[in-house]
Formats: C-alpha cells, sequence, structure tokens
C-alpha cells in the first residue's frame, strides 16, 4: 500500500519527542532539526516531549480524537515500542526518526539515523502494514515489535542494557547472572501442535529481524506473514550461546544446534520459573503464552517492496515436520 502527501495542503501531525534518548545533551539541537525538516515537508508538528514513566496511552487517543492519523516519534526503540502499541489496530500511521542507542526497529524499516533523511521518507517512502507480538506471563502482557525472550536472555537483559547505555559498573551483574543462571526444563506448544520438551537455557520469540547491537537473527522475515521466528538455544552452554551471538553478529553462521521454526502461537511453561521479558519489559516469571496479531500496524518504511511484504492472503503454514511443529 502506498502512502504520500499531498505538498499543497500542509498536514497536521503529532510529534512525540524523547529528550533522554540517545545523546540527551544533542536533544535541543535535533529537536529544532526535526520541527524544521517537518515544516519544510509541510508537516505542522503539534509536539509532545516526553516524560520518564507518564502513559502515553491518553496523549496519543486525544490526538486521535481530534483527528490526527500521522504520528512522528523521534527517540529510541522503546519510545517506538510505547507509541506503537496504542497505534495497534488504528487507522493511524507512524512515522519514525531514529534518535536512540540501538535503533533496531529503524533498522529493521529501512529507515536512516540521519534526520534530515528519516523526516524525508516520511514523504517519500511507504505505508506498510506490519505484524505485532503478544506476551501475556501471569497477571502481565504487553505488545511488542522486536522481540520475546524467556529464560538466560532475559536475565541478563537490564544489565546488559545499562552496559550497553554507557555503564560500566554493571558488568559485574551482568557477569555475576551469567555464572548463577540455570538451565530449565521448558515445554513448548506451537499452533497447538505437538509438545517440544528440551533442557534449555533461553528461547527467543522474534518478529523483527534485528535486536540488542544490531543481531540480525531472523533475516528475509518477512513483517506481515503473521508468523513468529522462535529460537530454541538447547544443547548449548551459556558460553556457547554468547560465543554465537558474538559469532553472528560479526556475519558468521549460526550454531547448527540453534533450532529454528515459525509460529502463530507459543505457549511456554519452565521447571523453574523463568524470567520473561518483551521488547526490555519484564513480565515477571512464569508460563508464557505469545501469539501474533497480523498487518496490525502502519508505519512508514523505507525498504522495497519485496523485503517488506508476502503474500499474506494466505498464512497458512508449510509442511510441518515429523514432530508436527514447522521447522525451519
Amino acid at each position: 500500500m502506498e502512502f504520500s502527501f499531498i505538498d499543497e495542503h500542509p498536514l497536521s501531525v503529532k510529534l512525540i519527542f524523547n529528550p533522554v534518548a540517545g545523546v540527551a545533551d544533542e536533544s535541543p539541537a535535533q529537536l529544532m532539526k526535526v520541527i524544521n525538516e517537518l515544516q519544510f515537508w509541510k508537516l505542522i508538528p503539534e509536539t509532545y516531549m516526553v516524560e520518564q514513566d507518564r502513559d502515553l496511552l491518553p496523549v496519543v487517543q486525544d490526538a486521535l480524537e481530534r483527528g490526527i492519523q500521522m504520528f512522528i516519534v523521534c527517540g529510541g526503540d522503546g519510545t517506538i515500542e510505547s507509541v506503537a502499541g496504542t497505534l495497534v489496530n488504528t487507522s493511524a500511521t507512524l512515522g519514525i526518526v531514529p534518535t536512540g542507542t540501538r535503533n533496531n526497529i529503524a533498522l529493521s524499516l529501512g529507515i536512516p539515523e540521519d534526520i534530515s533523511a528519516a523526516v524525508a521518507l516520511l514523504h517519500t517512502g511507504r505505508r506498510i502494514q506490519v505484524d505485532v507480538g503478544f506476551a501475556s506471563c501471569c497477571e502481565h502482557s504487553r505488545l511488542f515489535l522486536e522481540t520475546c525472550s524467556i529464560g538466560l536472555l532475559s536475565a541478563l537483559f537490564p544489565a546488559a542494557d545499562d552496559i550497553q547505555h554507557g555503564n560500566l559498573a554493571r558488568i559485574g551483574d551482568f557477569l555475576a547472572t551469567l555464572i548463577t543462571s540455570p538451565s530449565a526444563e521448558m515445554r513448548l506448544v506451537m499452533d497447538k501442535q505437538q509438545p517440544i520438551v528440551t533442557h534449555a537455557h533461553a528461547v527467543l520469540i522474534a518478529n523483527l529481524p534485528y535486536v540488542g547491537p544490531h543481531y540480525q537473527i531472523a533475516p528475509g522475515s518477512p513483517f506481515d506473514d503473521g508468523l513468529l521466528d522462535v529460537l530454541i538455544f538447547s544443547d548449548l552452554s551459556k558460553l556457547d550461546l554468547l560465543s554465537n551471538v558474538v559469532q553472528i553478529a560479526a556475519g558468521g553462521p549460526e550454531d547448527p544446534r540453534i533450532r529454528r521454526y515459525h509460529a502463530q502461537k507459543v505457549d511456554i511453561d519452565t521447571e523453574p520459573l523463568m524470567p520473561v521479558f518483551a521488547d526490555g519489559f519484564s513480565l515477571g516469571e512464569g508460563p508464557l503464552s505469545i501469539s501474533i496479531q497480523q498487518c496490525a500496524l502502519a508505519v512508514i518504511s523505507g525498504l522495497p517492496v519485496h523485503a517488506t511484504e508476502s503474500d499474506n492472503s494466505d498464512v497458512t503454514a508449510p509442511p510441518a515436520s515429523p514432530d508436527g511443529m514447522i521447522e525451519v
């Protein structure tokens, strides 16, 4: 689906700007540049400055009720995900100007990190519909764009995220968690097929191809096929798992012991209970249920058609492996 603006008619948009994303000292200059670039393209911004721990849902709902249909997020993956969750299954469109630390969502969607180029893409890019994941653990639930994980990767995330944002004092916490975190017996049921029972340190469920510091874990996966990428890290030691992550990030091959599947719905039970994270937010510990909402979010993309879309008229899975799962 193509999306374009009519140059002769200025369009009111909601600009949601996170002043602490990326390098905070640069935010005043970034804000002025974004506003100037938007005005150049005849996009008239109504600016909201993100406040810590402030729920963005009322902000978005108010704008929607007043007829605004374009929401531009200037920030990192966390801010983008928070706004995206409020736009799911609405007629509004999400535009992205990435200014965060990782910017995996922008990378996945072909959106440049240069502010001028990212704003220009709002005019020249394509409006596409992308899938959105939904994770539920005990009393907590959350939509996610990138990934949901259970096990060691979730346990390591808080310290790893702090380290990546420059807090090197957390290296000790990262190493301590790495040493003490146990593996677990994991029981996975995908699309109501035969259960998989395995001993593993982690399971990762991906909706978009990039996670962490630009690790490409789901290359070539369409954004609208109604399927999640499921990676089971069984038969790998902790060091094997981490070294393979570094190897993949450097463009090397993936360890053949990592088991890959495609599924629309995944239910996971573990013994002992393991921590669950979805897009960097903790959902606690306990049984995990994940599903996907196909084509639930409209977003501006810079990727060509073949890189983002599939023939989603039929999302029936390919033939299953002997254990009943869709193995890649």
